[in-house]
């Protein structure tokens, strides 16, 4: 009898650690779909014993249907690519592709390899003219050699980086007045519709020459070039953030907002505390529309602005017009695509971590 016990016992204990590890698995299943590593769940849900046939079936939908989408395309442009001719030669197939990636890689370490060596020898220099006494010929200067592709895409999320949080910064507090207030609403609503559907090609003049005529003394760490792309960014991209904010707001509980009234809140307090936490997921439904169409907005304006980022490169590969530039460009498009889809993923986790909705 003891020992039955003992057995149903240790029966229970099993029984409860295996609940706790699948609620562990459920709850970081969430977080892993938010960054794009969905098909990690079946596998640890196989891993800590669950029906293998289902978790496959799970696989399936989430890793495997995907891969042979991806296989698929690849094997289509293996196969169609090479018949397309150019001016440039034929389009390069995924092989080539790859070895263009590889190759912008190898320049990129070659560069700061340079640039670390270039260092080197001036802090050598400059510790002989110290040693020497001579200190008034001590000097010291920054590494100019061209930027890699890497610094490139350093550039453009920079770039992206500052558009993006001016647009935030404009676009949320307009949002929540408009959406508070039917006369700011309306006041405001008629510029959205105008506004909007402006294409960054028509922004592009306006903001160079005001930035040019306002910015005349640049910073080194905010070129020209830089900011007219990052504004043209936050003109083109603010939009969903706007409408979707004042969405939010304007769909609050009303019994919510009479509850405030009643307890007479102060108005900051009434946005901070009943306002934001309810219209939080359609805000950063906003923000993440906001920063793909910022993305896609920015390379157009670095082509344009000479901002020395992924737009540019583009740009100069496609005026260069050699024998690679093709395949070339075609990895800074698949890099483009990437970038977008992992900046998606962040404001999904963003998103996940700080509204209560997603996470049901």
């Amino acid at each position: 009898m003891a020992n039955a016990d003992t057995a149903r016992s240790a029966d229970l204990a099993a029984t409860a650690r295996k609940e706790k590890l699948f609620t562990f698995i459920n709850k970081a299943g969430g977080w892993l779909d938010a960054l794009g590593f969905s098909w990690l769940v079946p596998l640890l849900k196989m891993a800590a014993g669950d029906n293998p046939k289902e978790q496959l079936g799970e696989l399936k939908r989430v890793l495997l249907i995907p891969l042979l989408g991806i296989a698929s395309f690849v094997m289509l442009w293996a196969v169609l690519a090479p018949q397309v001719q150019t001016s440039l030669g034929a389009v390069p197939g995924p092989v080539h592709v790859w070895e263009q990636a590889g190759n912008l890689w190898d320049d990129h370490v070659r560069q700061r390899e340079k640039a670390a060596a270039f260092y080197q020898r001036q802090e050598d220099r400059n510790a002989k003219l110290e040693a020497a006494g001579k200190t008034d010929r001590i000097k010291w200067r920054s590494y100019t050699g061209a930027p890699t592709y890497i610094d490139q895409i350093g550039t453009s999320l920079k770039t992206v980086g500052l558009g993006f949080l001016i647009a935030t910064i404009i676009a949320v507090p307009l949002g929540i007045a408009s959406g508070l207030s039917r006369s700011i609403n309306g006041a405001i609503n008629p510029l959205i519709q105008i506004f909007k559907p402006v294409s960054p090609l028509a922004w592009l003049p306006i903001v160079t020459m005001i930035v040019s005529a306002a910015y005349a003394n640049p910073y080194d760490w905010l070129s020209k070039s830089l900011l007219i792309s990052a504004v043209t960014v936050t003109l083109c991209s603010m939009w969903p953030t706007l409408i979707n904010t004042a969405l939010g707001v304007a769909s609050v509980d009303k019994d919510l907002m009479n509850v405030g009234r009643v307890l007479q809140l102060p108005t900051w307090k009434t946005i901070t505390k009943l306002v934001l936490p309810s219209s939080l997921p359609l805000i950063f439904t906003g923000l993440r529309l906001s920063l793909g169409v910022g993305w896609m907005v920015l390379i157009a304006a670095e082509m344009l602005a000479q901002n020395p980022g992924l737009g540019k490169f583009v740009w100069d590969e496609f005026q260069n017009g050699s024998s690679q530039s093709l395949a070339k460009i075609m990895v800074a498009v698949l890099t483009i695509g990437l970038i977008g889809f992992m900046l998606d993923r962040l404001m999904f986790a963003l998103q996940r971590a700080f509204t209560f909705s997603a996470n049901r």
